[in-house]
C-alpha cells in the first residue's frame, strides 16, 4: 500500500521514522512518501520536503512567513494528488496538517492522525475539525483518551508513547566512553537542551549559559539540534567550560547529572532518561502575551502535565533569569531533591504504558485501511 506521512518538526521526524520502520515490517510492499527529516528518509521514506523549511516558531514568526506556509500547503496538495496514497498519516504539526486534512477529506482520501495536536491546551474548538476530517486518531498521552472520548465523544486509540521505543532501542554508551569521544574531563555533566529552532536556541542559550561560572565543579554540554551545524553554536562555545555535541542528545542525557531544558518534547525525553531537570521557556513578548491569554493549562512541561503535579520546576518568561536558574539547578544537585524527582520519574514511565507505540500504530493504520 501507499502511505503519505506529514511531520513538521524534529520530534515528528523521530516518531515518523520509527513509524516508517514499523509500517515496512507490517507491510513488505509499503511505499512511503513523507514530509519530515533525515531520520524519516533514513528509515526508508521518500522525503518530499525537510521540516527545516517548515518550522516557524510563535505567532509573529508565522505571520512573517505566511507566504512560504501557503506555498508549502499548495505544493503538498498537488504532490498528494499526483501520488494518490491509500492513506495520509498526519504527525502532530496541527497548523499545517489541519489545512491538508480538510482538503484531503473533501478529495476522498483516508485520513489518520498519529500524535494528537494539543487541543486540550488551546484551540479546543478544533475538535469539530478533527471529527469532520480525521478518520482515526492515535494518541500517545494517557489523559488524551479521556479528553477525546469522555469530553468530546470521539473514539481514539491510546498506543503508548513512542519516546519509550526510541529510548529502549538505542545502543547504550558508558559515561567514560562518552567523555573520551567528546573531549570531556572527569567532572559530572550538566546537559543544555535549548530547543531546535535558531531564534529559540539563541534566546535560551544566552540565559542557560549565564549560570556556568557558578558551577565550576561541573562541565556543561550543549545538545546540538538536528539541522543546525557547529558554526551556528560557535559564539556560545567561546565561554569557558562549555562544550557541544551533535546527533548525540540521547547519549548525552544518559550520562548527565542534571539538565536545563527548553519546554517541549525534550522535557519528557530528559525525564525518561532519569535526569533531574529545570524546564525553561521564554518567547517573544508579543507571542507570550497572546499565548497566556488563550492557553488554559496549569503546567507547560509534558512531565508535569502527565503527572498532574509539579514534578519538575518550570521557569517561564520573567521567572527565567540567572538568579532563579542558579537556585533551581543547585537544588537538582542535592540528594534529597534528586531522590524525590527520580521517584516521580518512575511513576511517569508507568503511566506511559510501556514500549510498542510505533508497532501498535502501524498495525492499527493497516487494519483501518483494510476495514
Amino acid at each position: 500500500m501507499k502511505y503519505y506521512l506529514i511531520a513538521g518538526e524534529a520530534s515528528g521526524d523521530l516518531h515518523g521514522s520509527n513509524l516508517i520502520k514499523a509500517l515496512k515490517k507490517e507491510d513488505a510492499q509499503a511505499e512511503i512518501r513523507c514530509w519530515g527529516g533525515d531520520l524519516m528518509e533514513a528509515a526508508g521514506g521518500t522525503l518530499v520536503k525537510h521540516y527545516k523549511e517548515l518550522a516557524f516558531m510563535g505567532f509573529l514568526e508565522v505571520i512573517l512567513n505566511i507566504r512560504t506556509i501557503f506555498n508549502n500547503i499548495r505544493f503538498c496538495k498537488k504532490d498528494i494528488e499526483n501520488n494518490q496514497p491509500d492513506v495520509i498519516v498526519f504527525i502532530d504539526y496541527p497548523g499545517f496538517n489541519f489545512q491538508i486534512a480538510k482538503w484531503a477529506r473533501q478529495k476522498g482520501f483516508r485520513t489518520q492522525y498519529y500524535i494528537s495536536p494539543q487541543i486540550w491546551a488551546w484551540k479546543e474548538g478544533r475538535i469539530k475539525d478533527i471529527k469532520r476530517d480525521i478518520d482515526h486518531m492515535y494518541v500517545i498521552l494517557p489523559f488524551e483518551k479521556d479528553f477525546y472520548e469522555s469530553k468530546h465523544q470521539y473514539k481514539v486509540d491510546f498506543v503508548g508513547h513512542p519516546l519509550l521505543d526510541a529510548i529502549y532501542d538505542r545502543k547504550a554508551i558508558s559515561e567514560s566512553e562518552f567523555k573520551k569521544q567528546n573531549g570531556l574531563d572527569e567532572r559530572p555533566i550538566i546537559a543544555l537542551l535549548p530547543g531546535s529552532r535558531k531564534q529559540e536556541i539563541r534566546k535560551m542559550l544566552q540565559i542557560m549559559l549565564s549560570v556556568v561560572e557558578n558551577f565550576k565543579d561541573y562541565q556543561f554540554v550543549i545538545a546540538g539540534a538536528p539541522g543546525q551545524d557547529e558554526a551556528f553554536y560557535t559564539p556560545f562555545l567561546r565561554k569557558k567550560n562549555v562544550h557541544w555535541v551533535q546527533q548525540k542528545t540521547y547519549d548525552l542525557l544518559s550520562v548527565s547529572k542534571a539538565a536545563l531544558v527548553t519546554s517541549g518534547t525534550a522535557t519528557l525525553e530528559t525525564a525518561l532518561f532519569k535526569v533531574p531537570e529545570v524546564v525553561c521557556y521564554k518567547g517573544s513578548w508579543f507571542s507570550y502575551q497572546i499565548a497566556k491569554r488563550i492557553i488554559n493549562l496549569d503546567y507547560i512541561s509534558l512531565v508535569n502535565l502527565i503527572m498532574d503535579k509539579a514534578v519538575v520546576t518550570e521557569l517561564i518568561q520573567a521567572e527565567l533569569n540567572t538568579s532563579n536558574l542558579k537556585k533551581e539547578l543547585e537544588k537538582l544537585l542535592e540528594d534529597n531533591s534528586r531522590k524525590k524527582i527520580l521517584q516521580d520519574y518512575e511513576a511517569l514511565e508507568q503511566k506511559l504504558g510501556g514500549a510498542g507505540a510505533s508497532e501498535n500504530t502501524a498495525r492499527l493504520i493497516i487494519e483501518k485501511i483494510r476495514q
